[in-house]
């Protein structure tokens, strides 16, 4: 049976940018720097260190942000939203939507350096 994500592929234009943002800005740790043929393997583990995000090298054009619900296809969590919230705008992260609360719960939307989107919720 699964038992869970172990990682998820997050295509970046510019694999030393996402590193720093994933690392400095939001706290995650280095967990593989490593050659991959001509290319690179990078990966960086959560906080909790459930899930490991693969920093993959974007081959083609940038995708466009869907404009409706739900607007990424990966679900961060946090202990306190609006906290979180706070934290991360003062570090200079772009939150395309602030905190609110839906019919499905509470949640905001921020992007990283590479104008990927993330879906941020408290945990349940």
């Amino acid at each position: 049976m699964i038992r869970g994500i172990h990682q998820v592929v997050l295509e970046v234009e510019n694999q030393d940018r996402a590193l720093d943002f994933w690392t400095k800005t939001m706290g995650f740790e280095l967990a593989k720097d490593a050659p991959y043929g001509d290319e690179r393997w990078l990966e960086v583990r959560t906080p909790d260190k459930s899930v490991t995000v693969v920093l993959s090298l974007r081959q083609g054009d940038r995708p466009a942000a869907p404009e409706t619900l739900p607007t990424s296809n990966i679900f961060f969590y946090c202990d306190d939203l609006p906290k979180t919230y706070e934290e991360l705008s003062s570090r200079g992260v772009e939150f395309p939507q602030p905190p609110v609360e839906q019919p499905f719960g509470w949640w905001s939307m921020f992007e990283d350096l590479e104008g990927n989107r993330f879906a941020l919720t408290p945990r349940e």
